[in-house]
């Protein structure tokens, strides 16, 4: 299977829609990045919304990422890890699809980053509140772009350990960034978490042209 273009553009930078034989136009294509800490879920919470089989880039973990990337406390559960990027598709009424693109957690990839993101309307960070710390670069990098977010905090075991005042009050995000419990193995959770970037977006497009 050949990679899908990490650059496609969201609608409002896409143009008309051309007709293709038969009369049928091409669908519109809105992307959305789901990004976060090594061992975070990304993975995962594209593979629970997907209608097609996902594109994932795992490769098994060896001894050769000893030193290199930290599984921290999920080393006993983690045996692969994403090497490039996940990438998931929706189909949803309007002939419109929406492409999910999951980075790769390691710091190491973060070059690739930039390619990822291009046209994306808005991106979920997932946290783990047992490693909150891997998650901000990821706040960090939205941040600085300008790119519309949502933090979901992945309940593992369907158990939410913190307030989500208090991790709002560690990420020190605004309050206009959503912070929401989510669930990255449910389809309901994961939709609902992509719902609140499409509606955050639409909010900073909205402010943007009012403004």
């Amino acid at each position: 299977m050949a990679f899908p273009r990490s650059d496609v553009v969201a609608p409002a930078a896409a143009g008309p829609a051309v007709p293709q034989q038969g009369g049928q136009a091409p669908p519109t294509v809105v992307k959305i990045v789901v990004a976060g800490g090594f061992a975070v879920g990304k993975t995962t919470f594209i593979g629970s919304i997907s209608d097609i089989e996902p594109l994932s880039t795992e490769a098994a973990m060896t001894e050769h990422s000893v030193g290199v990337d930290d599984a921290g406390m999920v080393s006993d559960r983690k045996t692969s890890t994403t090497v490039a990027m996940d990438f998931g598709r929706i189909t949803l009424p309007g002939n419109l699809w929406l492409y999910l693109f999951g980075t790769p957690g390691q710091d190491r990839f973060l070059f690739m980053w930039d390619d990822l993101v291009r046209g994306a309307i808005g991106a979920v960070v997932l946290v783990d509140t047992d490693r909150l710390d891997q998650c901000f670069p990821a706040v960090d990098y939205f941040e600085s772009r300008g790119i519309p977010f949502v933090v979901a905090v992945n309940c593992f075991e369907g158990v939410a350990r913190h307030a989500l005042d208090d991790v709002r009050s560690a990420l020190a995000v605004p309050a206009d960034v959503p912070v929401i419990y989510t669930d990255a193995r449910s389809r309901a959770a994961t939709k609902q978490a992509l719902v609140t970037v499409v509606q955050t977006a639409m909010r900073r497009l909205a402010a943007g042209t009012t403004g």
